[in-house]
């Protein structure tokens, strides 16, 4: 019953004219389900294709930093300036004539809480294209990390001073993934390789022009602004610690229980993680996780909560501890990330009503 409600609401989605192709993972292991589906309008693809994950990658990110922690390499509240070159450094954070780049806490990254400017969306003060409408501008250039942190310098001013609000900023998780290789000693994607990919089997995951699959070597679906395909270009390279990865619903729903109980970081690094500031209503960001509350769906008077993650490809990852169920998935769509909420809300109301 409930895979056919499911299979139902899937092909609603499928029905918008602006969807192409859609991947969709249900996983329980409590309540015995494990439902897979996946379809294209323009190929054909299967379950097991990796597709592009966007800012889900911030949950690598950010639990790369907390394996790190747990070897003692660092700590949360260290200032990133221990880690990072001067020059980086240099002129990261000036605001109103003052520089706080020093004052920086790792903490302040994963939390989006350092005040930093997205070189993603945030404008130029020149007026300028920011890195995100360059992307279509020369399809073939590839963006190193140094370049993306030196254009948020010269181009964007700051938002407030460190641990005095948040912003939403790609930037920090550019930084982070500098912190990384500057601590381990690998690089950003042998990092993930070693300490998540390979331990926990994940055969077709991978960081976006870096690296390769482990085995699965199925080409990644493709995700499009429009009718134009995004998935190829080289200039996507200026997606990175904040969402290069490419995986598939079978391996992110791995790494999330993994990391749920507690098998890649510490108890108390995980509850750290989870230290929740404000994003907005029904809301709250902790370190590269969400936590979202919504309306109880049997009008009872309860709450339901979801923690997870969602990317801009309105791909999706969550996690209802109340009906022990995890949800990954993607609409490869830019226009469709914001409506991947109500697919969510509404598969919980099977499984809630079942």
């Amino acid at each position: 019953m409930i895979k056919k409600e499911v299979e139902k609401l899937f092909k609603a989605e499928l029905e918008n004219e602006v969807i192409k192709s859609a991947f969709l993972h249900i996983y329980s292991e409590s309540r015995d389900i494990n439902i897979q589906l996946a379809e294209s309008k323009e190929n054909t693809i299967t379950i097991n294709h990796p597709f592009y994950t966007a800012s889900i990658t911030k949950m690598f990110t950010a639990t790369s930093i907390g394996i790190l922690k747990d070897q003692k390499k660092l700590n949360f509240q260290d200032r990133i300036a221990q880690y990072l070159p001067d020059t980086l450094i240099k002129h990261l954070h000036v605001l109103d004539y003052k520089e706080y780049s020093r004052d920086i806490t790792i903490a302040q990254l994963l939390q989006h809480t350092s005040g930093l400017p997205d070189y993603f969306t945030d404008e130029t003060i020149d007026a300028s294209p920011n890195i995100i409408n360059q992307l279509l501008v020369d399809t073939n250039k590839i963006w190193l990390p140094q370049e993306m942190i030196e254009f948020t310098k010269e181009k964007m001013k700051p938002h407030f001073n460190p641990g005095q609000g948040y912003n939403y900023t790609d930037t920090e998780y550019v930084l982070l993934a500098l912190i990384i290789e500057k601590v381990s000693g690998l690089s950003y994607n042998a990092f993930l390789n070693k300490h998540i990919f390979q331990p926990l089997g994940m055969d077709g995951s991978y960081i976006n022009l870096k690296s390769k699959p482990l085995k699965n070597q199925l080409p990644v679906a493709e995700f499009y602004v429009g009718d134009m395909v995004l998935s190829s270009i080289q200039s996507l390279s200026a997606d990175w610690g904040g969402g290069g990865l490419v995986s598939t619903t079978q391996d992110l729903i791995r790494f999330f229980k993994a990391f749920n109980e507690d098998e890649i970081v510490k108890n108390n690094t995980r509850l750290a993680m989870q230290s929740w500031v404000y994003e907005t209503e029904n809301m709250q960001y902790g370190f590269g996780i969400r936590q979202v509350t919504i309306k109880d769906i049997k009008d009872e008077g309860k709450n339901l909560m979801l923690i997870g993650h969602t990317g801009s490809t309105a791909s999706f990852l969550w996690y209802c501890p109340e009906l022990d169920t995890y949800i990954a998935g993607t609409l490869n769509q830019l226009e469709a990330s914001k409506s991947t909420m109500s697919l969510v809300h509404d598969v919980l109301k099977i499984i809630e009503n079942n």
